[in-house]
């Protein structure tokens, strides 16, 4: 398998970012850490080697970031405001700097693909469903969709509230997205089990959204043994990007 090492100063960021890439070919996969995890956190954790097949056959390549949670989601000394616009500067990161960076690196010429677990699940669909005309694919593990878990009941701040998935979603009417999302590849899962509790309510909420909005998307809760853990999204992320292939998406 090949792997790679990057980093490059970002301007939106005022630092240097690091990140990996995992593989030769395929569709690209941007994933988010967990809370406050960093970029070679998914390989630690098993994940690359629970896809390497995937990796290797070429169907797809998958790209790490470095996350900036403790600076704004969990810096809880921090206004919920400046949370949501240290998290913008995150965006325009990965938007306007890595994509770019991803463009040209791999040579894919289609829409990309986000993923996460825990607090990567969070970011995974918001970064989906703000995006459409980059990611056309999410695969969300055990995610929290709502904005006021990390900043309490208050989302009077416009940038709170756009980064607020359940939020944003549920008074969206602008065909141009809607017809975007009906045209992609939306999984969300979360499992019954231990520290599950956040995540299937989220998730819960987000599927009624969706269906409102005649969004068609995999919503898959696993059973009362399946714990917020990596054993689990382990066997998750295999098990649902190999139905994508068999399903011919990937």
């Amino acid at each position: 398998m090949r792997i790679e090492y990057h980093e490059f100063y970002s301007s939106s960021l005022g630092r240097t970012m690091a990140f990996k890439s995992y593989g030769h070919a395929g569709k690209p996969i941007i994933v988010f850490p967990s809370s406050g995890g960093s970029f070679y956190e998914y390989e630690d954790f098993g994940m690359i080697e629970a896809c390497s097949s995937l990796i290797e056959e070429g169907v797809v390549r998958f790209y790490t970031p470095d996350s900036v949670d403790q600076e704004s989601w969990l810096n809880k000394g921090m206004w919920p405001g400046d949370m949501a616009r240290k998290h913008n500067a995150y965006d325009s990161y990965i938007i306007n700097e890595l994509v770019p960076f991803i463009w040209a690196h791999s040579g894919w010429q289609g829409g990309f693909m986000t993923t996460g677990c825990s607090m990567g699940g969070y970011h995974s669909a918001n970064f989906y469903f703000r995006h459409p005309d980059v990611f056309d694919s999410v695969i969300a593990l055990s995610g929290l969709y709502d904005a006021r878990f990390f900043v309490g009941s208050n989302l009077s701040d416009p940038d709170v509230y756009f980064n607020s998935p359940v939020d944003y979603l549920a008074n969206l009417n602008d065909p141009k997205y809607l017809e975007a999302y009906r045209n992609g590849n939306i999984i969300i899962c979360t499992g019954l089990g231990k520290w599950e509790e956040d995540t299937i309510r989220d998730t819960r909420l987000l599927k009624e959204i969706l269906d409102r909005k005649g969004v068609p998307a995999w919503i898959d809760f696993w059973g009362t043994d399946v714990d917020h853990d990596w054993p689990w999204w382990r066997v998750q992320m295999p098990y649902f990007l190999n139905s994508l292939r068999n399903q011919g998406k990937l």
